[in-house]
Formats: C-alpha cells, sequence, structure tokens
C-alpha cells in the first residue's frame, strides 16, 4: 500500500496541471485497488493542501459513487450479493438516513460502497442519489484531508474514543419509523407451529 501512495505522490508532483485531474481519476480506480477512501483523503490533503485537497476529493469520491450506482444498475448479481452482506452485517429492516451515512463514512473500515448501496436503498430517483451521496461525502473529504498527518498519527486508545464519541450521532439522527409488512406482523399459526 505504501508503494501506490508513493506512486500516487509522484505522479501528483510531476502532472503539474494534470495532477487534480489524475488524483480525481485515482479516486475512480481506488476500489479496484483496494485501498480505503480515508488513504486517497489523506494524499489529497498532503498533495494539494485542505482546501483544495477537499475539492478534489469531493469530485473524486461522488464519481465513484456514481459509477458504483452504474455498476450496481449493469451488474444485477453484485447488487444481490451486497444486498445480503448488507442485511448480514445490519439486518433485514434497518434503513439509514443520509445524515446516518455521512457519520458512518467517517468510520475508517466500514466498507465505502456499503454505505453507498444504503444510500441507493432510500434514494427515489438517480439525481437524488447522487444528491445524497454528495452530502455524506462532504464531511469524510472534509475531516480526513484537512487533518491527514493529524489522522494517521492517531493512537489506537484515542481512535476507539473517537469511534464511541460517533456512536451516539448514529443513534440520535436514524430514521425514527418502522415499516412492517402485513404478512411480518401476523404469522400463520400453522408457519409457527412448523418452526
Amino acid at each position: 500500500m505504501g508503494d501506490v501512495t508513493n506512486f500516487v505522490l509522484a505522479m501528483a508532483e510531476t502532472g503539474g496541471y494534470f495532477a487534480p485531474i489524475l488524483f480525481i481519476g485515482f479516486h475512480l480506480v481506488r476500489p479496484l485497488l483496494f485501498l480505503p477512501v480515508v488513504l486517497i483523503c489523506i494524499t489529497g490533503g498532503i498533495l494539494f493542501g485542505a482546501v483544495a485537497g477537499t475539492f478534489y476529493s469531493v469530485i473524486g469520491i461522488t464519481l465513484s459513487s456514481v459509477t458504483f450506482y452504474k455498476l450496481v444498475n449493469w451488474l444485477p448479481g453484485m447488487s444481490e450479493k451486497l444486498v445480503r452482506l448488507k442485511q448480514k452485517l445490519m439486518g433485514k429492516r434497518i434503513r439509514l438516513t443520509t445524515s446516518q451515512v455521512a457519520v458512518l463514512r467517517l468510520v475508517p473500515f466500514i466498507h465505502f460502497h456499503l454505505l453507498s448501496l444504503c444510500i441507493l436503498e432510500i434514494s427515489t430517483s438517480f439525481k437524488q442519489y447522487v444528491r445524497s451521496s454528495f452530502y455524506s461525502n462532504i464531511p469524510l473529504a472534509v475531516l480526513y484531508t484537512s487533518f491527514g498527518k493529524w489522522i494517521s498519527n492517531f493512537s489506537p486508545v484515542f481512535m476507539v474514543f473517537f469511534l464511541l464519541l460517533l456512536l451516539p450521532f448514529l443513534y440520535v439522527l436514524r430514521r425514527k419509523e418502522l415499516t412492517l409488512k402485513w404478512s411480518e406482523f401476523f404469522v400463520d399459526k400453522a408457519q409457527t407451529v412448523k418452526h
């Protein structure tokens, strides 16, 4: 992973005017290289500074989300696997809000495209998906780009404290409704006897 980071740094330094385009493009190939979004955002902060790095990261991450949307519609098998994974990890009835996804994106070890799937489930159109993705990507880009070197030097104790600090926000920002299907609420007695 360090070799890839060094390669990106060298390309950006020698890229001149094309450096931002290369950096944004690197966000698009990031999933193929199995690199975390956080690493790319931190690299953007080191290369371009807080403001420009955040701007380029938001563009790159949003384009990555749009690419995910297109791939899910193009490859339904991938979509089904991700839905099963989400249901296994979060349950069948959990529907996160855009605010919750934005907070969860701050946690480095939660899969980026699994959260994109959560946004896809609550979106009614492509336009709404892009808008929600854009808004949920801003905190991630701002935090990790602005504090790139500082966050990379976190001690494990401070990281656990930071994650515990995020948990109350997930509860406060949750969707405050629960939808049950009629068949789930009224289970047939014959079915319950069989189980």
